[in-house]
Formats: structure tokens, sequence, C-alpha cells
């Protein structure tokens, strides 16, 4: 039995949970159950898995354990974009091919998803808003936006470009440059959709909620230890991302990175004057090194995400979440000078599993064992259909999409540290330097 020791933790500071409803979870495992098959890890992937697995093999038993109740963890964490077309620029026929394969793989998802919120009533504020891809500075849209505008006119993919003047009317905000508007992405609460999931599984599902793993036995059937009981399964699927290598999987490839974000208070209807622009938007930095994230969410809050941080021990400090704020409230006056009054109210961290090459890892990883991680900080889409897709080829199933996401599962080795964390720092210090001029 090999001995997890590093577990995620719920720090209580979730900004898009604290908006919700209170909502009951289901029952920690209490006792020893035996299943067909046990998916680690009740996130986007873990839940599209499981769902999947009672379409395809409804007689079968299906058990889904997570550490933390459904949406406190870091699907219920991220910015809440359901991203339709991912932002690395390609070059020659083969690298479009693979962006066309993603771009396949992500309308799958969302088709999924907005089948899901529309079939189960799922109030999660799913609106298909579209997104700004942004540079602040002449450089960063030359550099950035003009490649990525030659891609999604090679694609024949809908979008328009917006400079300086047309960027400030649209979002309120003359930071920019120029910008471009892809019409695809939904913006939702990313909480309130995985709990929605979650509370929709079909009754094949037993889900175990605040039900840590403690130990794992890799043997046949595998066995999930727990606190209270352990569960026996002769198939197991782990979606658990950035905690994957801390079970003794992807070690080389899976950097565990935490993102971190704030979410002010309302917006006064002057403060919503002030601002202008329309009602609802996201936008997307040219390089996330040095820039943030921001929506304007639907009951006019502001979401600023900045901060991007290696965590090898997946913990951060007491007291280290005061002084993102701080950064984070600075740095929102700088953006949004139009509302210097406007105070934080949440801030939080999330983890995510990122590899060198932006590839997942995605496969048969031992025997009888699956694996569908790594998902580049775009879980709501390409974990989502990572999920799916795991599950079908787990389950014998032979879909196109599963080639499409073979494309972009080969994830890169990195150096063993310290040699590796020598190497992050010194990229992240060269990262911002090179575009401080989106900063």
């Amino acid at each position: 039995m090999r001995p997890i020791l590093r577990l995620p933790q719920d720090d209580g500071a979730n900004g898009w949970a604290a908006l919700l409803p209170p909502r009951v979870p289901r029952p920690a495992l209490a006792g020893d159950v035996t299943a067909g098959w046990a998916v680690l890890g009740a996130g986007f992937t873990g839940l599209a898995a499981a769902r999947r697995l009672a379409e395809l093999r409804p007689d079968d038993s299906i058990v889904v354990v997570d550490a933390l109740e459904v949406g406190a963890g870091a699907s219920g964490r991220n910015s809440g974009f359901a991203i339709d077309h991912a932002h690395a620029l390609s070059s020659g026929d083969a690298a479009l091919e693979t962006v066309r394969a993603q771009k396949r793989l992500f309308l799958a998802a969302i088709e999924h998803l907005g089948e899901m919120v529309e079939r189960h009533g799922i109030r999660c504020d799913w609106r298909r808003d579209g997104k700004y891809h942004v540079a602040a500075s002449a450089r960063g849209a030359e550099s950035v936006l003009r490649p990525l505008r030659a891609e999604l006119e090679a694609l024949g993919e809908e979008h328009r470009w917006l400079d300086a003047d047309a960027l400030a009317g649209e979002i309120g905000m003359r930071r920019y440059a120029a910008g471009i508007y892809t019409p695809g992405t939904v913006l939702l609460n990313p909480a309130a959709l995985v709990r929605g999931l979650a509370d929709a599984l079909p009754e094949a599902v037993r889900l175990y909620e605040n039900t840590p793993v403690t130990g794992l036995d890799l043997g046949s059937p595998a066995v999930l230890q727990t606190p209270a009981g352990r569960v026996s399964a002769p198939r197991l699927i782990l979606a658990t991302d950035a905690f994957t290598p801390a079970l003794g999987f992807y070690p080389r490839q899976v950097l565990p990175f935490v993102a971190y974000a704030s979410l002010t208070r309302p917006l006064s209807a002057d403060e919503q004057a002030a601002l202008g622009g329309r009602k609802s938007w996201g936008i997307t930095p040219a390089n996330g090194f040095v820039a943030a994230t921001i929506r304007r969410t639907p009951d006019q809050r502001i979401l600023f995400r900045e901060t991007l941080a290696f965590r090898p021990r997946l913990r951060h400090g007491a007291g280290l979440l005061d002084s993102i704020r701080a950064r984070h409230q600075a740095r929102f006056r700088d953006y949004f000078p139009m509302l210097a009054g406007v105070a934080l109210e949440h801030t939080w961290g999330g983890y995510l599993g990122l590899t060198r090459n932006q590839d997942s890892g995605f496969g048969c990883v031992k025997d009888n064992v699956w694996a569908a991680v790594g998902h580049q900080g775009v879980g709501i889409t390409r974990g989502t259909i990572a999920g799916r897709l795991i599950a079908e080829l787990a389950a014998g199933a032979d879909t196109p999409l599963i080639a499409d996401f073979r494309r972009i599962a080969r994830p890169a080795n990195n150096p063993p540290r310290p040699l590796l964390d020598i190497g992050i720092r010194v990229r992240s210090a060269w990262e911002a330097w090179k575009n401080r001029h989106e900063a």
C-alpha cells in the first residue's frame, strides 16, 4: 500500500463557491465498498469519466471519491472560461491540423456541458459571451495577436480584430493596444457548474465527498484506502491533475502550479456607468506571465486572476493569500483607475497541472489503471473531454476524438529536482523581463 502524503485541502477561500447557496454534500465513505470501476477525483475530468462509463457500461457499478466537497477543489476555482480555441500559435499544415483537432475536442466538451446545463437546469451563469485575447502594447499586438489572427483566418474561424478605441468601447478599459474577439467561449461560475454536474450523476455512480485517499494499492483489484474505509475495484481512472505526481505517475512530466484570483464586491450603478462597455465579458492576456486574466461577471463583479507560482509541495504558507490580495488590489487599481474605491472581497488559489510542451498525460499508465491529467489550465473544456475519452478508451470504445486527443497527449520530460526548480525560476524571470511591455 503506497501512502499518499500530499492531499488536497480546502482553505475556505474560494470566491466562486462563496457566492452560491448552501449545498449538502454526498456522505463521506464509511466502511468497505467494491465496484467495477473507481474514479479518483470529482472535478470536471472525473465526473465526465464517471458519466461516460455509466453510459457505456450501464450494468457496471462506478465509485467516485474526492478528498474535498465538490466545487471546493481546483475545478471550482478556475476563471470560468470554457475555452473553444487555445492560444498556442502554430505554423505549417501539421500544426494547423493539431489545432483543428483540439478545436474539435473543445467544441465537443462545450456541447456536452451545454446539454448537461440545459437538461438538468444547472444554474451556473452559463453565457456564450465569447472572449477577448488582448495585448497591452503595439509590440504584443504584432508578435502575438497578428500571428493568431493569421491562424484564425487559415482555419476559417470567426473573429473580430479590435483596435484600442473599439476594444475600450466594448470592455470599458483603455489599457490595451488591440484585441481579438472570438465568439465561441462560454463564461460561467465553475463552482456552480461542477456542483451541478455532481448532483446530476447517473444512479449507477456512487460519489463519496470529503473522502481523501490516504493509501493506494495498484494490485488486482486496486484498493483505495480512506480514513474510514476502502474502495476495491478492478479498474481505476485517475482524474487528479496537479496531484498526479504524488500518486507516482507522470512525476517528470506534470508540474503542479497554483494560480491566484480575486473577486470584487458588486459594482454600484455609478461604478458600472464609469466603467462602461458590455455588462459581461472575459479577457485573456497575450502573455499570462506578466498580465491578468479578467472577467466582468453577470452580477457585476470583476474577477482578477494574476500570479502563477510553482508549488511542488502543493501547499502555500499561512498569510500568503493576504499578500496576494494586497498585490491584486494594487494591480486592480492600475487596471481600473475609474474603480479606485472598489475592494476585493475574495482571494484564493487553485492548483493546475502544466507540462513543458502543453501536452496532457492521457492513457493506460499501468495494468487496468488509466489517467487523464495535465490540462494546462483549460480544465473546463480540455478536462471534460479528456474525462469522457479516457472512459471510452478504458471501456474499449474507439472513437475519432480519441485519435484527436492523442495528438496533444505526449507530455515532455523535465529535469529532476532541484535542477527543475532552478530552471523554472530562471525561465519565469526571463519571461517576465522579456514580456515586461505587456505588464
